[in-house]
């Protein structure tokens, strides 16, 4: 399920026009790696609760923020299996 999450966000990042070149598990979402606004955060969040049913507050942007791509997919995954 990580790979395909982690696919999943790549993708999205390449849809929205970011770089991914060399994007792995270890790159920052915020300004040291992919360099995600908060708009693109909740954008990337929007295309997760589509594709995976996760969900994030809108409070939670700061938190993403300061996660690396393989943090993030494992919240998501974690998320989505509590939920199953």
């Amino acid at each position: 399920m990580k790979d395909e999450v982690f696919k999943f966000v790549v993708a999205s990042l390449a849809d929205m026009n970011y770089s991914v070149d060399g994007v792995d598990q270890t790159t920052a979402i915020g300004p040291a790696g992919v360099d995600l606004e908060s708009l693109s955060i909740a954008e990337l969040g929007v295309r997760i609760e589509d594709q995976y049913g996760v969900r994030f507050a809108d409070d939670e942007v700061e938190m993403v923020a300061s996660m690396t791509v393989g943090e993030f997919v494992d919240l998501v995954v974690d998320r989505y299996e509590a939920a199953q």
